[in-house]
């Protein structure tokens, strides 16, 4: 069962866990100070109510938004068998979660969300979700005390659909423990018909995957996944661990296996199923995909969809819980219209036309067969304690009506929006007077740093005894004068007899905060994800540019030996031993064009040294603009205090680690007394504008004026009015400058710049005129400077002079690029996400009419908008009279990248002021429009989009508190491949966008590098390839700085070593073979031997015990890390000894050499040719790879002797 909880830091005096002190005695007094809170007479509710007999009607009114969970609270201590309650939809499920959990902490609550797809859909849905499923109805299903929940939250869509029969649920369940037998054949069959997806590395619910005596699964119900040690039939261990680096959390005793499918796919299921569907939908003719897919005991993607058909008698989740059902006036609202909207997905697909040629057939259920139908839900909710609530005072209509007294609270908008009233002085004002009147006051907030950030603005503005408390214990034991602010995520505050509660949207204006969810770390996804693909195009230090072309198990010194096969010009291959990958690099996205290289031929080399030269002088170039930076002086601007928290306060988002680092850098840069040159990177909705919003409100309010200059008049609208919002109410007057501005308006705009009467101003190229002239400009701000012009860029130069210049880019610049440029570029990256930013709901799909218009419709009803993306110009005709025959409906705008820049721009704008409902058009929305009320994106032919394309193409919805979805349709008559297939799965199982955005720049890293250093640095790129380029950058701006003094670069060789064992990674070992060369390249990357260690245990953790090929090539890579250090090119080791070569046959202490061959000259040895010779009989090859590593040593610490 999984059970919400909040988590904290330390223990507030009432109990509470939280850094904060409890308000009820002051902070000194001990933990049992606080008066004990019991429920019972805590009670808002009529102390003499009781719960009815079933099929009675209780209603609740003055129950407004925010006072949900409290009701719930209070209606779970009076009640002795678990609750169900009733939400609209998942977004009230969830947050009602919290504030149950706020209210009552030692309350053991679950969800049942519903199918994230809609009915009667082509796909199935998420794994996640359906894996919370089905841990609450195995909670449910349990018989034992103290094993079920005490309240159920779900919602009209979930309760409305049928659900496997409970004995089934339970049949299904396995126990496993430590030191119990099992059969492991058995094992993997039960996760195969119970919906597990076979892998080989589990990051995700509902994964499993099997390496010898290793069984690793993510069994639904758990939080993190559980690797089970066998020992021949014996489970010897169970371990958590963690799904992004694979290494073990804790050790476990036991675990419990469910079913991850609400399908149970074995012998009976599937009979049932194909003889339900022949019933129903006469004999299968033809190709019947899903009918054939079960028939052979196959899941086949959407089949969840025919759920009833594999159950002789599903059931409903009133078959699992005869709990009081409770339900607000939203749920009631809603239930009526989902079951009008099945009617009409049912009619849709009833009555499609006919399928085209190819396409899979569709024969869909009657509504009743999956979705209980009006009559029978309301006989079931009859037949139960219903509670109703609302949140109006309202007589009574039948049944005990109960008031909880409640209210909303008026919010502070009014003094929001009046610049003559400062907000904080109204707040408490109004707190003042109704701690007069007798009323506690509380304030809500949505996170932790929010609600410090309120409290300190509050005292800042003389509002006293604001405590920061942990939870609900602690409000309701505050003194009377004292005002707790807590954690609680609700959007409106309420009113209750005796306290008022109110939000921090109440009070702020609109917040746009979701739930938190962890961020994965890209990195570790990357690094597997990234693994070479036959084909790709490489560049190998020595050689140039190739393409991988396989793995390959070679002899070498009579040994088995891992060797990546690369083909250059003319088909020669070349072998690269797999310890040296680090050689390899990537070279980047533009592939195309890109010729071989020829091996042995001088050209490489000397292209390299080319661009090796450039790039010093680049270096240089950018060293010394630096240090002229520093010579020069600007205003040294400081934020006001107060003023500027509450500046920050309006700001309707939780600020991100990257996007708070990018702000308080750019502040500090421009108190530093220096002209500030900032480069801010991150994608649209990343936060790039609040460190532009934060860094003019401390010129603005310095009495220096800023100027904003952004490409488009879209964007500059879009600009003035996020500004506009910011600053209302503060002594700052902004200006827009664009082609939508009137000849006289445009004039006295130029007027107050002369005179100072203007502090910002806001405009395209036209802010860029000879008859601009600013009194006393301070901030320069560009906005996607790469779509500026050369002569618009040098203008830009020219107004900066000695201001401070901040530079906003939408384009993914690399990390490395960033850290390469440290110190000489001021750099700013926003690569973190915010908060559940992008939890777009990922489709994919074969291209199926009835689902386009169903996603369609679906935003029409909710009033947004869609993006519809084709790859091809020359597609947009005839899809644009495919959305007239299938949603006449809506209004379709058509834009491309062939129209006029004028054209385009204006249909952009009809677009954003939601004259058109869908925008038909290519990839050009892949960055640098904001459209908060487009939810929906549909992507024709997305196999022919690159991974980077989609992400970005996704990005361009889920910006506002609706849920977004994406479609990716393919054609239906073709067979993907293989590139295009690993593609789309990566899509769809990164929905949170941490990893996205660093996969994005990954493909992206040409263009980015481009933007920051300019064209000429773009070509070098191409050149030699991105991965090089940058080392081969960060060791120029290295040896810059260092003034020459450093040797460059250190990287450009690696010693080829030989020590007659096998070295590979067994395929029995690790099978998958991308994860192997994931591995080898990480191998190949490790440095010294704390990482060799620990990469080790890596292994030993994940796959088992090292078998002797793996114990090999890790002391290769030791062996090769000395030879490095001895400054040794070439090792050949066999059983008689080795031959050492040294770089350029030179070493760096002769002296010590000279030395070491004195004292052991029966053993070692220098030939006429300048190479050592080690002379040793070694009788197997581990003592062969101890005496060479032991020897490696010696030699490298008389090398690091060398004076």
């Amino acid at each position: 069962m999984r059970r919400l909880s909040r988590t904290a830091t330390r223990t507030c005096i009432c109990g509470s866990a939280d850094a904060s002190p409890c308000p009820s005695r002051g902070t000194e007094r001990s933990l049992n100070a606080c008066k004990p809170l019991n429920l019972k007479t805590e009670l808002l509710l009529n102390p003499n109510f009781a719960w009815g007999p079933p099929g009675s009607l209780s209603r609740f009114a003055g129950v407004p938004d925010g006072s949900e969970g409290l009701l719930l609270a209070e209606l779970l201590a009076k009640a002795d068998a678990p609750l169900l309650h009733v939400s609209s939809d998942d977004l009230g499920m969830n947050r009602l979660a919290e504030t149950v959990a706020f209210f009552a902490p030692n309350s053991r609550i679950v969800k049942f969300p519903a199918w994230d797809c809609l009915p009667y859909d082509r796909v199935p849905p998420r794994a996640e979700l359906v894996a919370e499923r089905m841990a609450t109805l195995d909670a449910l299903s349990r018989e034992t005390v103290g094993a079920m929940p005490d309240l159920v939250l779900t919602t009209v869509a979930a309760i409305l659909q049928r659900v496997p029969p409970r004995d089934r649920i339970t049949a299904a369940r396995i126990e496993l423990a430590t030191g119990q037998m099992l059969d492991f054949a058995a094992v993997v069959s039960f996760l195969g018909a119970n919906g597990f997806h076979r892998t080989e590395t589990v990051r995700e619910p509902g994964e499993f995957a099997s390496r010898g005596d290793i069984i690793d699964i993510f069994p639904p119900g758990n939080s993190e996944p559980v690797r089970i040690d066998l020992f021949g039939d014996e489970i010897e261990g169970l371990r958590s661990f963690d799904p992004l680096n694979q290494l073990t959390i804790k050790t476990i005793k036991q675990l419990t296996l469910l079913p991850a499918s609400e399908i149970l796919l074995d012998d009976d299921t599937t009979a049932n199923f194909r003889t339900a569907y022949r019933a129903r939908f006469g004999a299968v003719r033809g190709n019947d995909p899903l009918y054939e897919a079960v028939s052979e005991s196959a899941r086949h993607p959407g089949m969840e969809h025919w759920l009833p058909l594999f159950y002789a008698a599903p059931e409903t989740l009133f078959d699992y819980i005869n709990g009081p059902v409770i339900l607000g006036a939203a749920s009631r609202d809603a239930i009526h219209e989902r079951f009008n909207q099945v009617a009409d997905y049912f009619t849709a697909r009833a009555n499609a036309p006919e399928r085209a040629e190819g396409e899979a057939p569709y024969n869909p259920l009657p509504p009743d067969a999956l979705y209980l139908s009006p009559d029978e839900w309301e006989g079931l909710r009859e037949a139960r304690i219903t509670i109703e609530y609302d949140g109006f005072e309202a007589p009574a209509n039948g049944g005990q009506t109960i008031s909880f007294g409640g209210r909303r609270t008026n919010d502070f908008a009014e003094a929001r929006n009046r610049p003559d009233t400062n907000l904080f002085d109204a707040v408490r004002t109004r707190i003042l007077n109704e701690q007069g009147a007798g009323q506690a006051v509380a304030i809500a907030c949505y996170s932790t740093g929010s609600r410090d950030r309120l409290a300190q603005l509050l005292k800042d503005h003389d509002v006293d005894k604001v405590m920061p408390v942990a939870g609900w214990k602690c409000v309701i034991s505050a003194k009377p004068d004292q005002i707790p602010v807590c954690v609680l995520p609700i959007d409106h505050g309420f009113m209750l007899p005796e306290r008022t509660v109110y939000s921090e949207q109440d009070i702020l204006g609109d917040r746009l905060v979701r739930r938190r969810r962890p961020i994965k770390p890209s990195e570790h996804l990357i690094a597997e994800m990234s693994s070479l693909s036959l084909g790709d195009i490489v560049v190998h230090a020595d050689h140039g540019i190739g393409r991988y072309d396989g793995l390959d198990t070679l002899e070498i010194g009579g040994a088995p030996h891992d060797c990546l096969r690369l083909l250059y010009a003319n088909d020669d291959k070349l072998f690269l031993p797999v310890e040296n990958l680090d050689l390899l690099s990537r070279y980047g996205s533009e592939e195309a064009g890109v010729r071989p290289d020829k091996l042995g031929n001088a050209s490489w080399q000397a292209r390299r040294a080319k661009v090796k030269n450039r790039i010093t002088e680049m270096a240089d170039k950018l060293i010394a603009l630096a240090a002229a930076r520093e010579l020069r002086h600007a205003p040294k601007m400081t934020p006001p205090a107060g003023l500027y928290d509450e500046f920050c306060a309006r700001f309707p988002f939780n600020e991100t680690d990257d996007q708070n680092r990018a702000i308080d850098d750019t502040v500090a840069s421009l108190a530093a007394g220096k002209p500030m040159d900032r480069l801010v990177c991150g994608d649209v909705g990343f936060g790039k504008t609040e460190v532009a919003l934060r860094a003019a409100f401390v010129t603005a309010l310095s009495g220096r004026q800023v100027a904003v200059v952004v490409p488009t008049t879209l964007l500059a609208r879009q600009h003035h009015w996020t500004f506009m919002e910011r600053f209302k109410g503060l002594p700052v007057r902004i200006a827009q400058l664009s082609r939508l501005t009137t000849a006289k308006e445009a004039q006295d705009i130029r007027r107050g710049l002369d005179d100072g009467q203007i502090d910002i101003v806001i405009g395209t190229h036209a802010l860029l005129s000879e008859s601009i002239a600013f009194k006393k400009l301070g901030l320069l701000v560009v906005d996607e400077e790469q779509h500026f012009g050369v002569a618009q860029k040098e203008r830009l130069k020219g107004l900066g002079g000695d201001v401070h210049v901040l530079t906003l880019t939408a384009t993914p610049i690399p990390r490395t690029l960033q850290l390469a440029l440290t110190g000489v570029r001021e750099l700013s990256l926003i690569a973190t996400p915010p908060v559940d930013r992008l939890a777009v709901r990922t489709f994919i799909l074969p291209y199926d009419g009835v689902t386009i218009r169903e996603a369609i419709m679906r935003e029409h009803f909710r009033g947004g908008q869609i993006f519809y993306v084709c790859p091809r110009v020359g597609d947009i005709d005839r899809l644009q009279e495919r959305l007239k025959e299938q949603v006449p409906e809506v209004t379709v705008g058509v834009a491309h990248g062939q129209m006029p820049a004028r054209a385009l721009e204006d249909v952009m704008t009809a677009f954003y002021d939601r004259k058109y409902e869908v925008l038909l058009c290519t990839n050009i929305v892949e960055s640098g429009l904001d459209v908060p009320s487009a939810n929906t994106i549909i992507v024709h032919r997305a196999d022919m989009f690159g991974l980077s394309q989609l992400y970005q193409l996704r990005g361009r919805v889920g910006r506002s508190k609706m849920r977004a979805y994406a479609y990716l349709t393919l054609p239906n008559d073709r067979i993907l491949s293989e590139t295009a297939r690993q593609r789309l799965e990566v899509m769809q199982t990164l929905d949170t966008l941490g990893a996205g955005f660093s996969l994005a720049s990954h493909d992206l890293d040409i263009r980015g590098a481009g933007n920051l250093l300019g064209e000429e640095q773009s070509g070098h790129i191409r050149e030699v390839g991105v991965e090089l380029y940058q080392q081969m950058l960060e060791d120029a701006v290295a040896a810059a700085r260092a003034n020459g003094s450093r040797t460059l670069p250190t990287d450009e060789w690696t010693p080829v070593i030989s020590i007659g064992a096998p070295i590979l990674i067994p395929d029995n070992y690790v099978a998958d073979l991308g994860v192997r060369l994931g591995l080898y390249r990480r191998i190949a990357s490790l440095v010294n031997p704390e990482e060799i260690e620990g990469f080790a245990a890596e292994l030993i953790d994940r796959f088992g015990p090292l078998p002797n090929e793996v114990e090999n090539l890790l002391e290769a890579i030791t062996i090769k890390r000395l030879c490095r250090d001895a400054g040794v090119e070439k090792l050949d080791a066999g059983p008689k000894g080795a031959v050492v070569t040294f770089r350029d046959n030179d070493f760096a202490n002769p002296a010590g050499l000279v030395t070491l061959i004195g004292e052991q000259s029966g053993t070692v040895k220098l030939r006429p040719d300048h190479k050592l010779v080690y002379r040793r009989d070694w009788a197997d090859e581990n003592k062969r790879s101890v005496g060479v590593r032991r020897f490696m040593r010696n030699l490298a610490a008389i090398a690091a002797d060398a004076t």
